[in-house]
This record gives structure tokens, sequence and C-alpha cells, in this order.
């Protein structure tokens, strides 16, 4: 079994690994494809879209509706984001739900006195009022949303970004994640890293992507955290 007593603190993807946002995004996406007259999509065809960002997500229905009309839409990227930010954000948090686990777990790792991060290629301006409104805002001392830096996952910048802020050595910060992104963007720097099963990662087993470690269930975070005595004792406090 992997070694996590080193782990000092903890990052966070947000979309897929604390929060199930697809049915907003997926409600979004067809929203601004309705707007623009072009071809639907599914809810699951969103579920294999997400991960990259939003300007992603858009590129991907822009070209299934393209692949369904058989012929050149003639829609520019650029035009295309402002409506469906708009259209997200009236979205927002409307089908979205926290995953089984999650605020107990995040829970224990505050009072045990992990630093906590979220780092997330959603943009910042969506990310913020997510973890409000589940009311786990306040358990992160850094939030990352993917315009919050000039790079985003699978791009290592956001992890670097915490090494050097929190003066972490990588075997002293974990990274949580459901999408190869986040195992990526772990390697790229030697951060240990935690592949969850559940959440988005384009219908690819995370294992494949090599993590340091695999977890069905979000809970199972903490089993693997506990070969620290200290925590262990404050966690079973809580």
């Amino acid at each position: 079994m992997a070694d996590f007593s080193s782990i000092k603190a903890i990052a966070f993807d947000l979309d897929g690994t604390l929060i199930d946002s697809v049915p907003d995004l997926a409600a979004a996406t067809q929203a601004t494809l309705a707007e623009l007259a072009l071809p639907s999509c599914t809810e699951q065809q969103v579920r294999n879209w997400v991960g990259n960002g939003a300007q992603v997500l858009m590129q991907r229905a822009l070209l299934n509706a393209e692949q369904q009309k058989g012929c050149d839409i003639g829609v520019q990227l650029e035009n295309v984001m402002p409506i469906f930010m708009k259209h997200y954000e009236l979205h927002l948090q409307k089908h979205s739900k926290l995953y089984a686990g999650v605020l107990t777990v995040l829970s224990k790792l505050n009072a045990a006195g992990y630093p906590l991060a979220i780092v997330t290629n959603k943009p910042y301006r969506f990310t913020i009022p997510l973890l409000e409104a589940f009311g786990i805002a306040d358990l992160f001392g850094l939030v990352l949303g993917g315009d919050s830096l000039d790079k985003m996952k699978p791009d290592p910048l956001p992890l670097t970004h915490i090494l050097d802020k929190w003066q972490l050595e990588p075997q002293q910060l974990l990274m949580v994640g459901d999408s190869k992104n986040d195992i990526l963007a772990a390697k790229a720097v030697g951060v240990t890293s935690i592949g969850l099963t559940y959440g988005y990662n384009y219908g690819e087993d995370i294992g494949l992507s090599g993590p340091t470690a695999v977890c069905e269930q979000f809970n199972e975070i903490l089993a693997l955290l506990t070969n620290s005595a200290e925590f262990t004792a404050k966690s079973m406090e809580q």
C-alpha cells in the first residue's frame, strides 16, 4: 500500500470529485445549442466532454452539432462562450449535488489540520458560488479556477503554485481527482495522487493514468490517511 504519512496538505478537483455538476452543465449546453438553433446533445455526452474547461466543453458540443448536421455550422467559439456563460449562470446549482461522504470527510480533514485547496478547470466566477451553495467554501484555504493562473490542468502550474504558496515539498501535497488531467498534473511535479472512479474521465479507467491510489468512494480517502495517529485522534473527536 502506498505511504501517505508525508501528506501535509490536500488539493481537490471539483467537478466529478466533490460535486456532480453535469446536470447543470448539460442544461446550460443544451440551452446554448437551442439558442443557436443547433442540434442538441444528451447529458451522457456532456459527462464524456467535461474536464478540460468550459471552452473545450463547448468545442466538443459544437463539433457534435456539426457532425449531426453533416456540414460546417459556421459558428465561432468566441461568439458562443458568452451565450454559454449566460446559461450556465442561470442553471448554476439547480441540479448539482455533493457526492456521498464529501462534507463529512472534508470536515474531518479540516479539523485534523490539513490545509485544503480547490484546483478546478471551472471558471473561478462559478466555483465560489458552488462551494458556498453547498456550505463548504470555508473549508478551503485556497481556490484556483481554470482562469486563476496562466495555465490549467493537466498543466502542473496550479499544483506548483500551491507548493510555492504553502512552502511544501511535492511529496507533502496530495491531489485528489476523478480525471486523468488531475493525475497527469500531479505526476508532472511528483505530487501524490488519488484517482476516484465515480467521476468524469471520458469513459476511461482512472487507474490507467497511474495515480498513487484509486478509490471507489470518497470516504476511502480517510482510510489512506489514517496512518497518522495524530489525524486519527483528532478526526475521531469530531
